[in-house]
């Protein structure tokens, strides 16, 4: 029985390393459909509703100290890697695709939680709206709104589930519909030519630094001194039931990684294993405070999470047909919002590998929006629950 706090979170990042490892290395069909940091959730649950740790007051400190500290750095690393200015040169066509995908997803979330909310717990919006920050952006964005919300830990397992099990066949479809791409374009009456043109003029090959102990060092220093800002401006800004302490956090930490991911320091490619080291360990932390035993409507959230995914499908082949869309834009746009930087460029890839970097920027938009999309998704269920 893990009673100090050394330990436990030594254990932690050990299981995390290891998972990233294997991963990395043994290249399973597992990590396809179930991602290392879905498998290091539910390991961490399971040793915690083991009672492998005790929630002693050491522990609780630095749960508290480690995840309410890392979190504004590691949101700062993620948007790091997001220039707005080389995503402005998609064009009007695949951003307006990107951005009805994730109205859409908006709007399914508020039709399924319309539908379902009388049957789940209290709070269950939170939930919800933590899940809206992945599905227009990513795990980063996620767990921002988790701790904007203020979130209980032991809910995250619902949101987890949904993002794996109902991601996965999403993505599924998608990849599956990609023989049938022409069929749909002749159906739509779809204009192909632009992404042949879009292949050919989009610039986004800048030469990135290499990850160096030096550069991996200042962005670590820096990030930390950004957390440090973000806490100290939120001290001053006015709080609500909605808009609290933590929100302001995230704002801040937000608001200068899109800023500084504009300058020449976002070519340093150290920010993203940072951010990356920072978001499993903070999922990781997360999980040591869940418990099995409260899992008990999972179904019922993983309908829910369908119905969200049906609503989007259909309006997305509404527009699709009144706009003249093809296939691969909106193939692309929904999953640069739903699966992130992990599955568009895959989806992408499917089509042709010259289009990957259109999936990569696409889904760098979703870091950028992800989380005040979700802040505004999530008050909006939370009027609906109330």
């Amino acid at each position: 029985m893990i009673q100090t706090a050394f330990p436990y979170l030594s254990i932690l990042l050990f299981i995390a390393s290891t998972l990233v490892y294997m991963e990395y290395k043994s290249r399973a069909k597992l990590f396809e459909y179930l991602p290392a940091i879905v498998i290091l959730y539910f390991t961490v649950m399971t040793l915690s509703s083991l009672e492998l740790w005790t929630k002693t007051d050491e522990i609780n400190s630095a749960y508290k100290a480690f995840k309410a500290n890392l979190l504004p750095a590691m949101i700062f690393l993620m948007l790091l890697q997001a220039d707005v200015r080389k995503i402005l040169k998609l064009g009007k066509k695949i951003l307006s695709a990107f951005f009805l995908a994730s109205l859409s997803i908006s709007l399914g979330f508020i039709i399924s939680f319309a539908i379902f909310h009388n049957l789940f717990e209290e709070g269950s919006w939170k939930a919800f709206g933590a899940l809206s920050g992945s599905w227009m952006g990513g795990t980063g964005n996620m767990i921002a709104i988790q701790s904007a919300l203020e979130l209980p830990d032991s809910a995250m397992g619902y949101v987890l589930l949904i993002d794996s099990i109902d991601y996965a066949i999403w993505v599924m479809i998608l990849l599956a519909l990609v023989p049938f791409a022409s069929k749909f374009n002749s159906w739509v009456k779809a204009d192909g030519s632009v992404l042949d043109t879009l292949t050919s003029t989009l610039d986004i090959k800048e030469q990135k630094e290499p990850t160096e102990f030096p550069s991996l060092f200042m962005l670590l220093g820096l990030a930390l001194i950004v957390s440090v800002i973000s806490q100290s401006l939120a001290l001053y800004m006015p709080t609500t039931s909605f808009l609290t302490k933590t929100t302001w956090i995230v704002i801040f930490a937000t608001i200068i990684g899109i800023t500084m991911g504009m300058t020449p320091i976002s070519r340093h490619s150290s920010a993203s294993p940072l951010a990356n080291i920072m978001l499993y360990l903070i999922v990781a932390l997360i999980a040591s405070r869940a418990n099995f035993s409260e899992l008990t409507q999972a179904p019922l959230y993983i309908l829910a999470g369908f119905v969200i995914i049906a609503t989007h499908a259909i309006i997305m082949v509404i527009f699709a047909k009144l706009f003249k869309l093809d296939l691969f834009t909106l193939g692309v746009a929904s999953l640069a919002n739903i699966g992130g930087i992990a599955s568009a460029p895959i989806l992408a890839s499917a089509y042709h590998k010259a289009l990957i970097p259109i999936g990569v920027l696409m889904a760098m938009m979703g870091y950028i929006i992800g989380t005040f999309m979700g802040l505004g998704v999530a008050k909006v269920l939370m009027m609906i629950a109330h």
